[in-house]
């Protein structure tokens, strides 16, 4: 019996969250500490995984564009640039430090059973539904301070195929994979049995990423998902309120899923629309990913409670990502597994933002919260 396209997409989503919420699990692979890393300890030998990836997804996902495997390009949802889209960057970079995981790691590792990052997660959605309290006059800020108007891409705003553009960033990224893989510095020694390498786990999740793109018609994503749980919690105490908020009101997904042909609308609202059916599944095989590796390995327990500055860091980096996320809008996984690939403007300006951001959230951690 053939399933329905929409059980096709959930099965889909479940599947390819269940192999990157493993894998991260595994090589501890957080973007959120990879910058952490660079200006807490000075040392940038977590982001050069970031750096693998970007070479070896742009290669993909430019190479599937030539074979005609891409019909969405740029693909739905990816926004234009703004200067207020950098702001963002910079409060989602602050609380993605101090919440100990971006919005992937804060997944995996609550399905590995860690505390903090359970209330992270719940920040998160708190922080996510707090922003349709003031979409408008956010909204007007984008609007007002948008660059580029009218091109996704550099490629687009150029007027140029992407090949050209996408093979020098290609060579210089590669420059650098290459120089660290001569000098040994993309492995690092393993203790843990089972613990997979940074590189490997980005190697694995630039194919994810493309696989995401060829059959669900995006990279990964998962924040809208996240107002909309709030949303649906929100509509149970105050109905009225919720349905006047025009965030919630807004559809900004409409495309056409390349693998089925099924047309998919949704938004940030309570409905169960194509937003739900995309990144519901996702969401919860990356958690199942992390519960499923921690199990395998042993390392699954709730029987760790941290300090209560932990709780509070977690709590207030959980919210303000949840805002940021929002605010950019997407989080650092759309920008970074999906735009950067493509050279996005706004995922660019998104990096603008997260490096001053992670600074930021490094020095009040070290001043606050881990002293």
């Amino acid at each position: 019996m053939l399933l329905s396209p929409a059980v096709m997409l959930a099965v889909i989503g479940l599947i390819l969250g269940l192999i990157a919420g493993f894998v991260m699990h595994r090589a501890d692979f957080c973007i959120a500490g990879m910058f952490r890393d660079l200006f807490l300890f000075k040392s940038a030998a977590t982001l050069r995984a970031l750096v693998l990836y970007l070479a070896v997804a742009m290669v993909l996902f430019e190479g599937a564009r030539l074979l005609g495997l891409l019909p969405l390009y740029p693909f739905p949802l990816l926004s234009p640039a703004s200067l207020a889209g950098t702001l963002g960057g910079v409060l989602f970079g602050i609380g993605m430090v101090l919440a100990g995981g971006c919005v992937v790691g804060t997944l995996y590792r609550l399905g590995a059973g860690n505390r903090p990052s359970l209330v992270a997660f719940i920040g998160l959605i708190i922080g996510s539904t707090l922003y349709a309290e003031f979409h408008p006059f956010w909204k007007s800020i984008l609007t007002a301070t948008t660059l580029f108007s009218g091109s996704i891409t550099i490629p687009q705003y150029l007027s140029l195929s992407p090949t050209p553009l996408v093979a020098v960033a290609v060579a210089l990224l590669g420059a650098l994979v290459v120089s660290w893989f001569r000098h040994g510095q993309l492995s690092r020694r393993l203790y843990a049995k089972g613990a997979m390498q940074l590189w490997q786990a980005a190697l694995v999740l630039a194919g994810v990423s493309l696989a995401s793109y060829l059959l669900i018609g995006m990279p990964l994503g998962i924040t809208t998902a996240y107002a909309k749980i709030g949303a649906m919690g929100e509509q149970l105490v105050f109905p009225n309120h919720v349905a006047g908020l025009g965030f919630f009101a807004s559809q900004p997904l409409s495309y056409r899923n390349p693998l089925t042909g099924t047309m998919l609308t949704g938004g940030p609202g309570p409905d169960l629309d194509g937003i739900a059916l995309i990144q519901f599944p996702l969401i919860a095989g990356i958690i199942l990913g992390g519960t499923v590796s921690a199990l395998s390995l042993g390392e699954f327990t709730l029987g760790h409670p941290a300090p209560w500055r932990q709780y509070l860091s977690a709590a207030v980096g959980g919210i303000l990502m949840g805002l940021a996320s929002r605010m950019a809008p997407a989080c650092n996984i759309w920008h970074f597994l999906g735009g950067l690939p493509i050279l996005a403007f706004s995922s660019i300006f998104f990096l603008a933002g997260i490096l001053p951001g992670a600074w930021l959230g490094a020095c009040i951690l070290t001043r606050w919260v881990v002293r």
